[in-house]
Order: structure tokens, then sequence, then C-alpha cells
């Protein structure tokens, strides 16, 4: 298919739930001949620094986690993560007989399921058929997966097939999916280092609690703190969300609300496990001074049936990467959409995330993270740079590259 052709069947495509994808029914006259794991280098690598003491943005910081029960591993979570190196997220690259190629990340511990499994899979057929594809993955691997490493697997791969498809039709893959619904996506940025976020021109910041039931009392006036530090940096009109992550319980969190509600919060995210669906449902009943947010930690669009059977969420939060990739990405949104429930996915700022957020009228922020405070002024000229940053009424925006495929900036070195 030409591009002329591509263009005349994208604008006939619906925009809200699962459409039909304009290049599906088209044969790519290509086959899939490899599918291995690549390491991966940015092509103008940024400089290296020691972040300013006290800097949040550093991983070793104490954030409330489940494992904060236990003394134990409570400080960081590097404590009880597994050793670098050993379940890591992964790269994926896709080969075809006409030498091209495509690239995908997947979640944690998926790599060895990818190579294992799915590689054999995939071989010797047509890209294009990324419907059939992902089908082909979630029914094969459905005896050991549906949730998890085996999910985050097919992610990756997924991701990957995509990247090839626009790189084939010489198309970003946002105009893959019906092309632009906004002309720049409004971001938040996570993380506690507050002043830095807010000097840089963000409006709206997403805090990382730091304390939950293990802390008592002391703790939740420490979180109130936090809120506190954040409204005054921010002013009247910013907005401030909470990442719980899935750390708190249910008396906990109603308590936190009530403590909060001066501080007008935006959402509370992940307060409970992942799998307290019922839990979930009761906060949101009962909470009326925020939102409640989950489903990072969240598979394929049957757990989010759970979340919506149980009416367990304003807000749904997908991981493009742990999800089940863009092909099960577009199912939970176009669930979410029949409801009118808004999917601002975890990490959906990343490079091939913000092209779903893009062309989803029902997903309408990103999430980014700034490089720590303390580094030379090159580091964060590129990291607007890298995210295509500009600025506006809402704070930071971001959009999707315009290079075909996902626009990957990197390099493969093995």
């Amino acid at each position: 298919m030409n591009r002329r052709s591509f263009l005349r069947h994208a604008a006939l495509a619906p925009a809200v739930s699962t459409p039909a994808l304009p290049f599906q029914g088209e044969k790519s006259r290509m086959k899939i001949t490899s599918v291995r794991l690549v390491r991966t280098r940015p092509k103008r690598p940024v400089p290296a620094y020691q972040p300013a003491p006290g800097a949040w943005s550093t991983q070793g910081a104490e954030v409330a986690s489940p494992m904060s029960i236990y003394p134990k591993y409570k400080a960081r979570r590097s404590l009880y993560f597994p050793d670098p190196g050993r379940l890591d997220s992964f790269t994926v690259e896709v080969s075809t007989d006409k030498g091209l190629k495509g690239y995908g990340m997947g979640g944690p511990g998926g790599g060895v399921v990818v190579e294992g499994h799915l590689a054999k899979l995939l071989i010797g057929e047509d890209p294009f058929d990324v419907e059939k594809l992902w089908d082909i993955m979630w029914r094969g691997t459905m005896h050991y997966g549906r949730m998890g490493v085996v999910i985050n697997a097919i992610s990756g791969v997924d991701l990957a097939l995509w990247d090839l498809i626009g790189k084939a039709l010489g198309e970003p893959v946002y105009r893959l999916l019906g092309g632009a619904t906004k002309d720049r996506i409004p971001a938040y940025c996570t993380g506690n280092d507050i002043e830095q976020h807010v000097e840089f021109g963000y409006r709206r910041l997403k805090l990382a609690m730091p304390h939950g039931p293990a802390d008592g009392r002391a703790g939740m006036k420490k979180n109130l703190e936090l809120i506190r530090r954040a409204r005054q940096a921010l002013g009247e009109d910013g907005d401030i969300m909470l990442d719980c992550w899935m750390a708190w319980t249910e008396d906990y969190t109603r308590e936190m609300a009530e403590m909060a509600a001066p501080y007008r919060v935006y959402w509370m995210e992940e307060c409970l496990p992942p799998h307290d669906y019922e839990g979930f449902g009761r906060l949101r009943a009962w909470i009326r001074t925020t939102r409640i947010a989950t489903g990072e930690h969240e598979y394929t669009r049957y757990g989010f049936r759970q979340l919506l059977e149980h009416k367990a969420a304003d807000i749904w939060q997908p991981d493009i990467h742990w999800c089940g990739g863009l092909t099960e990405l577009r199912r939970i949104a176009a669930l979410a959409a029949a409801y009118d429930i808004p999917v601002i996915p975890h990490g959906g700022g990343s490079r091939d995330c913000v092209h779903f957020i893009m062309a989803t009228p029902n997903s309408p922020w990103a999430e980014l993270f700034m490089p720590p405070p303390g580094g030379p002024p090159e580091v964060y000229r590129r990291y607007e740079e890298d995210n295509l940053l500009s600025r506006g009424p809402e704070g930071i925006y971001t959009r999707p590259s315009d290079a075909p495929g996902f626009g990957w900036d990197f390099e493969v070195i093995s």
C-alpha cells in the first residue's frame, strides 16, 4: 500500500472504539525472519553527572511500597527488587526478509519468554497482521501466562511490530491509529523534586508518597507536609496527584483523603494492591474529595474489565510496556471510552506511548520524569529536545515524533 492510499484509508477510520486499521487487509509482501533481544544506546548520549545532594530522582529515596511493613526492605526499593541484569526490561528487534526492522520495549523479565517461545510463533508471518499475531501470542502462552512476565513479553514484541509497520508505510505510528486528536499533549511530572519541576514549568505534579501504614500517624503528617509543599510551590491553580504504589489500606487511604482535602488533590493512585478490585470500588464510593486512579500493574482488557465491573477507578493507567502493547492498549481505551473513563497511561510520555495518547480522544495527559537536579545545562536542554517539549497555559507539553514508526533515536550495539 502506498502513502496516498494509506492516507485515504486513514481519513475514513473512526476516532474511538478499536477502529479497523487503515492497513488491515493489506499484505506487506514481507515475512518475519528474526526475533531477537538487542542492546541499544542513544545516538547522542547525555553527559553523566552527580545529582545535587538530597535530590529525590535518584531512586535512593524512601517510597511507600507493599514491602514497607518489613523494616529490612523499607528504606528503598532496590533492597528487594531483582538484581540488575537478572530480570530487566528489554528491547526486541523484529527483522524481515526485506531488511526492514522494528524495535519494541517490554517489561521486566519478559525477554526470556520472547526468545524461548514467542520468536518461533512469529517467524514466517506477515508483520502487518498485528491483530492476528497478538492473538497467536496470547493463545499460545495462555496455559502459563495471562498476566505479568508473559504479557510484558508480548508487549515488547507487539510494539516492535507497530514500529516496523510505521517504517514500512513511511508514517509515524499515531498516523496509523487515525491521526492526531490534539495539537500537543499536556504533561505532568512525577517525583518529589518539587521546586525543580515547578521552576522548569510544570503545572501538574505527581508526588511519590514516602509513607504508609507502617509509619503510623507520624508518617501521615510527613505525607501531608509533602502535599502542602507542592501546593505552596504550584499556587492555587496547579494539579497535584498522589502515587501510593500499592502500599496503603482502605482505612489509611480514607484518612489521608480527608487530611489532604484542603490541598485539592486531583487523584490518588494505586492506593491498594492491584488485585483488590472490591477495595478500590469501596474507596471510590466513599471518597468524594478526589479521584481514584489505578491500572499501572493491570494486564490486558480482561483485567481492566474487572476494574469496570467493580466501579473501581475514575481514571485508568495501563502501561504500554506491561499491559499487552499498543494492540491491547487500544482495546483497553475503547472499553474505557464507552464509559467516559479517561486513560492516562503510566509512563505515557515514553517515546512510544505518546503516539497512542496523541491518537486517542479519551487519553488527555502524558506522564514525564525529569533528570535529577544538579546537572549541567545541556542535560535539561536535551531533555526538552528529546521529549519534544513546549510550554503553554497548562505548563509543559509533549508530542510524538513525526519520523516513521516510533521515531526511536538509538543505535543497536549487539
